[in-house]
């Protein structure tokens, strides 16, 4: 990480950097930004400690830059192209190292058809080359659809081999409760790990689907990592959600309501015939099957009793068990459903019971309409969420059918864009930008300081704190605050500054055409590189402003483009509407 010293050679670069950003902002937005305080931030680990004035958090575990660390300036006599007003030779900063790798030309590239981009993008964390290639070998999105829908068909190498960075991932609860007795791993940390495996699987995973429908039903089915005695077991219930993905929703709900995670997190773990826990009770109505208004208090209450029975050793062995002595008994009718509930051992009930709410009319309604909101768009047609809801109830509560209807539906093709969420901005510019995240091999190794983005970007994995999930709704996540946080993220991942340790990324020259080309053309093909799509006239617009270069400029690789600009005409286009909606 690079230090520059307050008042040095590089102390006015800050505001160069703000000028120019508000340029942008205003070519790409058409508003007035008005600045905030610069050169600091709040280290999301100890949010009463604000570092101010320096370009890291003083903690030595925690180190991150702020949002506006010092840009590498270009090596002497390297020509420039700056925006009119700022200074023609920018301060000099200390070791300015651009990224490292073999500076390959960038190819021509090739654009995507809308219908095609749409499909891609809203099943898919976001365009890659990779990605371009399967669907080309597929023969198209319909046949890379069809694949997706079976991920143990696919080749996953890479993302494989993640679960091995963080031995703690492949551990039982004993295991994890072992390295936190003896103060090797603390509890917080085995599932931090849980998050990065998680953040970097949909980076470079070629079963896109499922690393998006996962992420859907951990959202709906949720558990925050940071719940009070869930670590032993948050890790193992993510890998049990992501095990029934793709399969069908009775049993994927079986598995999770039943699981010692969701006992602990919801107090089910400590609910008796004596004295019945109505929360998880109440949430398996509301938030997981048939939703708010559906059911009666007398529901909760009985839902509460056939659920009894689960508990879980905590703080000595964390065995999870069921205890036939603490299961309620006696005559139960819930929505329809109706059992003597007379055998203490009250566990058929229970699968009984859940399977009529997996199976029951106004769950199929409600799933039918997240999953077209988390698709389509906040306020999906009437009669898609029909069609949807019929699917799910004709093929047993199976998933697949109905996310191939969802990818054929016209709905989705005449759909509008949906903004990506600060999770998926951070993935999607990792594709993006082709980002290569190497074994950690500390503390600050970029597999583990990944995570800390993510808390800047204000949207943490699986961190949401109440039990209903995190929202799906562009409006949630489109305040001025969080586009900033994401043009910080663009702009310091663009020059490849944070993290840098056991990080690969390309380096600026491979960005442009082997041959000098006009900045506009420029522009363009980067713009298909990254996003399948030509930029639209306005992107080009708001790179000629942003960085003050005529759209008839050739730009060569002795431009400055090649050595130190690059970061900023990066971040633009992931500024744009190209890249924050999809």
């Amino acid at each position: 990480m690079r230090e520059q010293s307050s008042g040095g050679p590089g102390a006015g670069m800050q505001d160069d950097v703000a000028l120019t950003r508000r340029r942008w902002v205003r070519a790409l937005m058409g508003g007035v930004v008005t600045g905030r305080p610069q050169g600091w931030h709040r280290c999301p680990l100890h949010p009463k400690h604000t570092c101010r004035h320096r370009r890291t958090c003083r903690h030595r575990l925690h180190r991150k830059p702020s949002r506006h660390a010092g840009l590498p300036s270009p090596p002497p006599g390297t020509p420039t192209e700056l925006p009119p007003g700022l200074p023609p030779t920018p301060p000099v900063i200390v070791n300015p190292t651009p990224p490292s790798g073999v500076p390959t030309p960038l190819p021509v590239g090739e654009a995507l058809p809308a219908d095609v981009l749409r499909v891609l993008s809203r099943f898919s964390y976001g365009y890659g080359a990779g990605l371009h290639e399967q669907v080309r070998a597929a023969g198209g999105w319909p046949g890379w659809f069809e694949q997706q829908l079976d991920p143990a068909s696919i080749a996953d190498p890479r993302a494989d081999g993640l679960l091995s960075w963080w031995p703690s991932l492949s551990m039982g609860y004993d295991g994890i409760w072992k390295l936190h007795q003896d103060g090797t791993q603390p509890g917080w940390v085995s599932v931090a790990h849980y998050a990065r495996w998680c953040l970097l699987r949909r980076v470079y995973s070629t079963r896109q689907l499922h690393e998006v429908i996962s992420e859907f039903w951990e959202d709906h089915l949720h558990i925050p990592l940071s719940d009070d005695l869930v670590f032993p077991f948050r890790g193992d219930y993510g890998m049990v959600v992501r095990k029934h993905a793709l399969g069908r929703f009775t049993d994927l709900l079986q598995a999770a309501i039943t699981h010692p995670a969701m006992s602990l997190s919801l107090d089910n773990a400590f609910s008796t015939k004596w004295a019945p826990n109505e929360n998880l009770g109440r949430e398996l109505l509301e938030l997981h099957t048939v939703g708010a208004g559906n059911y009666t208090e007398d529901d909760v209450k009985t839902s509460a009793r056939i659920l009894t029975g689960f508990q879980v050793d905590t703080w000595r062995t964390w065995a999870p068990s069921y205890n036939p002595q603490r299961h309620w008994t006696g005559p139960v009718s819930v929505l329809g459903f109706t059992s003597a509930n007379a055998d203490p051992d009250g566990r058929a009930v229970i699968a009984a019971y859940l399977d009529h709410l997996a199976h029951h009319p106004l769950t199929a309604r409600r799933l039918a309409r997240k999953l077209a909101v988390r698709f389509v768009g906040d306020d999906p047609p009437a009669a898609l969420v029909e069609r949807l809801a019929q699917t799910y109830l004709d093929h047993d509560t199976d998933i697949r059918p109905v996310l191939r209807a969802l990818a054929q539906a016209p709905e989705l093709r005449s759909a509008a864009p949906k903004v990506r969420t600060p999770l998926g901005d951070l993935v999607a510019t990792y594709r993006a930008l082709e980002v290569d995240v190497h074994p950690p091999t500390s503390d600050e190794s970029g597999a583990n300081s990944l995570l800390w983005f993510a808390y800047s970007l204000g949207q943490p994995p699986f961190e949401w704190p109440r039990p209903d999930g995190p929202p799906a709704d562009d409006a949630s996540w489109s305040s001025t605050s969080r586009v900033l946080a994401s043009m910080d993220f663009h702009l310091t991942t663009g020059g490849g500054w944070w993290p840098d340790v056991d990080m690969t990324y390309r380096a600026y020259a491979s960005w442009l055409p082997a041959e000098p080309t006009a900045f506009a053309d420029v522009v363009d093909r980067l713009s298909v590189r990254l996003f399948a799509t030509r930029a639209a006239p306005r992107v080009v617009q708001a790179c000629v402003e942003a960085l003050g270069i005529a759209p008839t400029t050739l730009i060569g690789h002795q431009h400055a483009l090649a050595t130190w600009r690059m970061p900023h005409l990066l971040a633009v286009l992931l500024d744009s509407p190209d890249h924050l909606l999809h």
